[in-house]
């Protein structure tokens, strides 16, 4: 039995905040319809075609769910949401500020009627405040909270390569919703969750807005290297490619000097005497460590830094990162359909040695529309009739 077996979650969803926090509930095992757009679905749908005609984004946020086509605008739309939300534990939204509420899909509209259905919002900046209705994208998230400011090489900010602000706005949605349902076991009342974005970065940001407090110049932006702890982050070796490291005490400091740059006199330089030093003196510093790697391979680089017991990384790009031994060891892909045939997936971190992850199908667009209606009621004929008059 997985944890969530027998809870129904209703989503209004698209893009990837709400997507990715539901199909983590989906793998802990609850049902998960998701409401598309007849003809169009979920506009992440149409992002690329880079999964044997599927979109990237779409495969990797929305595997073990149930497609529903439904014209929520449509006047016959209501009354087959109502009675979705009959048995329905959770309903998960991101439409656009103030959609929900003009559809009558309002915490505060479906309190009295379901007062055990949890309402889950996740909007760019919250349910209230004079940002409520602004329009809000994982870029302009990752620039709003300050992200950019820190991220990037000193000459220009660099955006993260994922979708960060979706990413922890959906983690933020599923970690509340699962403890919405702890405590609705205990009070038998649902709840409404308010998820922001914004607020979800900025808790994120924590250790650099605290680095700033009370005026506190912010720390710099420094590419992919740590921007107060050195050395930490690229260093070239001899045949170009890059090796990670990183120090982290003055313990691993001389065991650098010593095992890995075979220069063991450093320790006692004034100019690297504490981490402090060595970030002020930083540029000189990369180049004794450069000078010290090129005579190396990157392998033999990481040889030496395992050997001192010194945190290291290879620099994976996408296609090593598909091959990675220890994701093999561990044996953690498996395969799930499509409607472009198998693909692999990862299953999914941290769960227990007591059920196994669903990893059901990625949902072609409308997939399930009549099975979810017969179950409603609906008779073949019901359903052609909607299906005729564009609700579903």
């Amino acid at each position: 039995m997985r944890p969530l077996d027998g809870i129904t979650v209703i989503t209004l969803e698209h893009a990837i905040a709400a997507p990715f926090c539901t199909r983590q509930l989906a793998d802990l095992g609850a049902r998960v319809i998701k409401v598309e757009r007849p003809g169009v679905g979920d506009f992440a749908r149409a992002y690329d075609q880079r999964v044997r005609g599927l979109a990237s984004h779409f495969v990797w946020t929305n595997r073990s769910k149930e497609s529903l086509t439904l014209d929520v605008k449509h006047a016959e739309a209501g009354s087959i949401l109502v009675q979705l939300l009959e048995s329905a534990d959770v309903l998960v939204q991101n439409l656009a500020p103030g959609a929900a509420a003009r559809l009558g899909l309002s915490y505060e509209a479906l309190r009295a009627r379901f007062p055990r259905l949890i309402v889950c919002d996740i909007s760019g900046y919250g349910a209230n405040g004079p940002y409520r209705d602004k329009k809000a994208y994982d870029l302009l998230i990752q620039s709003e909270s300050g992200f950019l400011s820190i991220t990037g090489s000193p000459d220009e900010p660099a955006k993260a390569g994922c979708s960060i602000a979706d990413i922890a706005a959906g983690m933020y949605a599923y970690t509340n919703i699962l403890a919405a349902l702890i405590q609705r076991g205990k009070t038998g009342q649902g709840c409404n969750i308010d998820v922001s974005m914004l607020e979800s970065m900025v808790e994120w940001m924590s250790y650099p807005l605290y680095y700033a407090f009370d005026d506190a110049t912010p720390p710099p932006r420094a590419g992919a290297a740590h921007a107060t702890i050195y050395p930490y982050g690229p260093f070239t070796a001899g045949d170009g490619k890059i090796v990670m490291l990183g120090l982290q005490n003055e313990r691993e400091w001389r065991l650098f000097c010593d095992k890995v740059l075979l220069q063991p006199t450093l320790t006692d330089d004034p100019r690297f005497s504490s981490n402090s030093q060595r970030t002020a003196a930083r540029q000189e510093l990369r180049t004794i460590i450069i000078d010290a790697f090129s005579k190396l391979s990157a392998e033999q680089v990481i040889e030496r830094l395992d050997a001192a017991q010194i945190a290291n990384a290879r620099m994976n790009d996408m296609h090593d990162l598909w091959q990675h031994a220890q994701l093999k060891a561990r044996e953690r892909w498996v395969e799930i359909d499509t409607p472009a045939g198998k693909i692999p997936a990862l299953l999914p971190p941290g769960v227990p040695n007591t059920y196994s992850a669903r990893m059901d199908a990625v949902p072609a667009l409308g997939e399930h529309t009549d099975a979810i209606l017969g179950r409603l009621g609906y008779d073949t004929a019901a359903i052609a009739d909607l299906r005729s008059h564009g609700t579903i």
